[in-house]
């Protein structure tokens, strides 16, 4: 096998100290060769520059938004390709290697990898939100890249050549959903192309609870409107109408499966509705991340 390219891994992080130090010794296991760096850009307000083993910590609160972190963390190294990775997803320890097997064409600009849903039976306690999600594949880079036209890689795992990522500027980090598609209908425009790379796969940690995966759906849907509006013919929505009839019949298939003990079939056709109204409503809440409140001063 050819000697790969050296490789900045990127990773926007926002949660809590305790989740900080589980993900920088997830990435800490990643294997690495000279010229690689392992960078998490902690989002949170007041966040500081830090070192847990190989990975560097750097504060990026300054606004935000993960497309903010990802640029800082970026920027601030400088091997040929960027590999973007999520705080919920699990990588191989070889990851790497796999991006790289085989050299890229130089017309290629962005390699995207495999995002696969966690099994259920990777805990001890599957939860509805987590058994729908695995259900749906709704992280699976399949559906972002079966559109026709529009075509984009997840920065859940995907990796960009630098060169293609410092000629477009980076990500729009003004916004929160929808950054990485535009990411790469940029660098499309540009002339660079996308490969696919399904062996380099993670897996992907679904939302917990019901409410957060509306409130996901709910940000991918404005992502999706703010998409629309800056690419004409990208990701449009859906009529209402059809979608009311729609969501009816698949609740009232969901309970038929209930009822005949088909709990995965039911848990589809009772979701499915909510998840899907949820995106096409979040179309109507701004792409932007709201200010952060200042204490008013004592008087």
């Amino acid at each position: 096998m050819p000697a790969r390219p050296a490789v900045d891994v990127v990773l926007p992080f926002k949660g809590t100290d305790a989740d900080l130090e589980r993900v920088a010794e997830r990435i800490a296991a990643l294997v690495t060769q000279p010229g690689d760096t392992l960078t998490i850009a902690d989002n949170r307000p007041g966040a500081a520059d830090a070192k847990r083993g190989p990975v560097r910590i750097i504060g990026a609160g300054e606004r935000q938004t993960s497309y903010h972190a990802r640029n800082r963390a970026a920027s601030g190294a400088s091997a040929p390709w960027l590999l973007f990775l999520d705080a919920d997803v699990h990588p191989p320890t070889d990851l790497l290697d796999r991006y790289f097997h085989s050299t890229p064409p130089s017309e290629v600009g962005i390699l995207a990898g495999a995002v696969i849903d966690e099994p259920p039976g990777r805990t001890a306690h599957v939860t509805a939100a987590e058994r729908y999600g695995f259900l749906k594949s709704s992280m699976s880079q399949e559906v972002t890249l079966a559109h026709d036209g529009w075509a984009f890689a997840q920065t859940a795992n995907a990796a960009v050549r630098r060169a293609a990522f410092e000629r477009v500027g980076g990500f729009e980090d003004g916004v929160r959903s929808g950054g990485d598609a535009d990411l790469c209908f940029r660098i499309r425009a540009a002339g660079w192309t996308l490969e696919r790379r399904e062996h380099a796969a993670v897996v992907h940690r679904n939302r917990a609870t019901i409410a957060r995966m509306l409130a996901q759906r709910a940000r991918h849907g404005a992502g999706s409107a703010w998409l629309a509006r800056r690419w004409p013919g990208a990701l449009p929505r859906r009529r209402w109408a059809g979608l009311a009839w729609w969501a009816t019949r698949r609740a009232a298939q969901g309970l038929v499966a209930a009822a005949r003990g088909d709990r995965d079939a039911a848990l589809l056709g009772l979701l499915d509705g909510p998840a899907v109204w949820a995106f096409e409503l979040g179309r109507l809440i701004p792409n932007r991340p709201r200010p952060r409140l200042r204490h008013a001063q004592r008087r």
